[in-house]
This record gives C-alpha cells, structure tokens and sequence, in this order.
C-alpha cells in the first residue's frame, strides 16, 4: 500500500517537473557544477525535501512560537557565527524537512512570522545595515528582503522599488502584513524602472540591495506550460545585459563609501560571476568586497559552490541543507576617476 502511494506521488511529481527546463539545466549546470550537480538536481525535482526558515517578526513578536520551535528541535540561525548579525533578527530552521503554515494576510493585523529560504538572508546580512541609514532596495518583490532588513534595524530612509506592477501590489501587501504605521512613514514604495532609478537618485543611498530579475532555477523546473518554459530559456541569455543595467544603475543611487549586494535564485554562472566581472571590469568606482569568511562559518547550515570570487558566494542545494540556490555578491563603492 505505501509502496502503490509512493509511486503514486512520485508519479504526479515527474509530470510536475518541466522536462523542457530540467533538460537545459541538465546541459548547462553538469558542465558548472559538475558531480555536485547530480544532488542539486536531486533537491530541486523534489520538492518534499525543500526546507522552509521561519523569521520571526520583531513587530508583533510570536513569544509562544518560539518556545514551540525550541521544543520541536528548531535551532537560530547565524548566531555567533557572523560578525554581523543583530540581535532584533530572530531566524529559526529544522534540520528535516518542514513547513509552518502560511499566516494570511489581514488589514490591520500583523504577521508573527515570515517562511523563507534561509539562504534569502544572507544578501541582506551582507548589506550590514546599521539604524539611521538610507537603503535602496532595487526590485523588492515579493518583500522577504525589505522584511528581513527591517528586522536589522531602523532606517532613517527605505526605499523598496519593483517595477512589475502585479508584484508590486504583492510588495505593498508584504509590508503591511509585517511593518507597523509607524515605521511605514520612513519607507517610500514606488514602481520605477530599476534602470532609471540612479538617474532620479543620485548618490542618495548609504546602502543599495539588488536582488536582480533572474531565471529562478525552483520556479522554472515546474512550469505548467512547456512552450513558455521554452521561450523562457531562449530569453535567458539576455537577463545578464539587464542584470549588468540594474546594477549601474544601483551603483549610480549608491553614495561613495556605500555597500552594494548583489543577489539572484539562480546556479547561472552568466547570471552571476560573469555579472559582476563585467561591473568590475567597466566601472572603476567599485571594488569588490572579500566575503570568503561567511562560508567558512557558515558551512553549518548551508553548502556553498566555489565561485572564484572573493566577493561572491553561492549557495547549492544539499543533502540536509536544503537551501538555496542563492548567489551573493558584495561591492563598495569608492570616489570616482571618470571611467564609467
């Protein structure tokens, strides 16, 4: 009988999963990833072993909760492991598979907690915002990230900008389930081209959050019509020419001395290293910035793929550590020679 009902599943699972999508990953990440592929692959197809984070919100603080989450075998994340890590961030994670359900959105009623991948944090840890300052997150949606920085500290200025207008009604309804009226009159939502945005705000922001438009490895592997997924693999290759844009552009935004991050849900290496070489390479006001130390403490929790860059890391699906895909980058921007 179980045997029947696991085939069952497993069967109704294959006919999920995008074979137009796994067979250009196939292609693509055994080449980048090489053995380490064959897990990855293994995580990503099955979506039981997905790991779900639950960030705890600071605004409406689920006490209760988080004695459950102690019992039930929960440990914190990062603490102790990351020079920066505030003490308001409360993450908790399971070493087996789970998911808490989801709380629904109610006016006027905030959320105790937020579902993640865990490995969604680290862009924003690396961004090692401080009260006070001025912050521009560049494409928000669905708003996990705002989220996650607001639990870091307070900002004397958050912008939270998603040009896609139906994600940014998604954006709007995240940071009213978690963010009291209050703390909302220091956050400005907007729905500009992230291209544009270094233009209209030049050298406003102490720290810039780019967690670039990407070909989301997870989502892609289960797409319900084959002939988009195929469309959608033949336009791939142009999201590094955006990804490059939204970038300048970020870095345009950024005042001199400010940190920039960059991060994507994708293994690409096109949409990654190659990214942020190509932002090295043609702009001489930004120097990348060494974060090799956050894998080595972090190896706990999370598995990580060498990308030849002391400034990027990336996160890979693994075996009791399921999180991930997740590319980080980290940069600085410093005064400028005139070469853009």
């Amino acid at each position: 009988m179980i045997t029947r009902l696991k085939a069952k599943s497993e069967g109704k699972l294959a006919k999920q999963i995008c074979k137009v999508v796994l067979d250009h990953f196939d292609k693509q990440y055994s080449k980048e990833l090489g053995e380490s592929w064959n897990t990855v692959r293994n995580i990503l197809i099955t979506p039981s072993l997905w790991q779900y984070a639950i960030l705890l919100n600071r605004f409406n603080y689920p006490f209760e909760l988080e004695k459950d989450l102690h019992l039930k075998g929960y440990h914190p994340l990062f603490q102790g492991s990351l020079s920066y890590y505030p003490n308001s961030m409360k993450c908790y994670l399971s070493q087996t598979p789970s998911r808490m359900p989801s709380e629904k959105h109610q006016v006027g009623n905030l959320k105790k907690y937020f579902l993640l991948n865990a490995a969604s944090l680290l862009p924003v840890l690396a961004l090692e915002f401080r009260d006070g300052e001025k912050v521009l997150d560049l494409c928000a949606a669905p708003g996990g990230k705002s989220v996650a920085l607001l639990q870091c500290a307070y900002p004397g200025y958050l912008h939270c900008n998603e040009y896609d207008s139906l994600r940014l009604r998604w954006l709007k309804e995240t940071l009213e389930s978690f963010i009291p009226h209050p703390l909302i009159n220091v956050i400005k939502v907007s729905g500009l081209d992230g291209r544009e945005m270094g233009d209209a705000q030049p050298e406003r922001f102490d720290k810039v959050l780019v967690d670039a438009p990407c070909s989301n490895d997870r989502s892609w592997l289960f797409s319900s019509d084959s002939h988009k997924a195929a469309w959608r693999i033949h336009q791939r290759k142009n999201l590094p020419v955006l990804q490059v844009e939204l970038l300048k552009s970020a870095i345009k935004a950024l005042r001199p001395g400010g940190l920039l991050v960059y991060s994507t849900c994708t293994l690409s290496k096109a949409e990654n290293q190659d990214v942020i070489n190509e932002v090295l390479n043609s702009c001489s006001n930004i120097v990348p910035v060494d974060i090799t130390g956050v894998a080595r403490t972090c190896s706990k929790d999370f598995t990580f793929a060498p990308t030849g860059q002391d400034c990027g890391l990336l996160v890979i699906p693994g075996e009791g550590k399921a999180w991930g895909p997740m590319y980080v980058a980290k940069l600085k921007k410093i005064m400028s020679t005139g070469k853009w």
